[in-house]
């Protein structure tokens, strides 16, 4: 059965043809909606590379078995008729489709974002309210350019497409990861 998306004449099925159609240069990642292709640039270097590196080594060593961390897999929101490609992912490696197109939304146990400048409204709006649609339990948002001051917020416990739940702390101070990892993620090198 396809799914036709609001104001949209667009089925999953033909999202799915147009990401696997998709000839994307070198280090880009594109993120697909009902509404639009997005073509994001190669991570902005050293400092979101640093930030991604810590993430992954305090999730490595607290995963639940069989499971990986992802840096370039797609997560598809059948929900809201979209494809991103967080700055990480955990899921299920026998979930992980052996071709291009992305993981099921429903297999992912913790997405990451980590804005840069051109990106952080989009990571603190859109994609949270599709992460929370496709009923990914946790979504980490490192965002260096948060107006208020640099912050990590964790969204978690998604009721009804919203998280119901949301633990914000400055750079500095850790934040518990939840279940499954159970966590703490050290945020002083941020």
């Amino acid at each position: 059965m396809s799914t036709a998306f609001a104001g949209s004449a667009m089925t999953w099925e033909r999202l799915l043809d147009t990401w696997r159609e998709l000839q994307v240069p070198e280090g880009w990642r594109p993120e697909l909606t009902a509404e639009a292709i997005q073509m994001t640039p190669p991570p902005p270097g050293g400092k979101h590379n640093l930030i991604a590196d810590l993430v992954d080594d305090a999730l490595r060593r607290a995963r639940p078995a069989g499971r990986g961390i992802f840096q370039t897999l797609g997560v598809g929101i059948r929900a809201t008729g979209s494809i991103y490609v967080p700055g990480l992912c955990v899921v299920p490696r026998d979930a992980v489709p052996d071709n291009s197109d992305p993981v099921p939304a429903e297999h992912a146990l913790l997405v990451v974002e980590i804005t840069s400048p051109s990106d952080g409204e989009h990571d603190r709006k859109k994609k949270k309210w599709a992460y929370a649609h496709g009923g990914i339990p946790q979504y980490l948002l490192i965002d260096a350019y948060d107006e208020d001051s640099p912050a990590v917020s964790l969204f978690t416990e998604p009721v009804q497409d919203v998280y119901s739940r949301t633990v914000r702390v400055p750079f500095g101070p850790p934040v518990e990861i939840g279940e499954p990892f159970a966590v703490p993620l050290e945020t002083t090198e941020f």
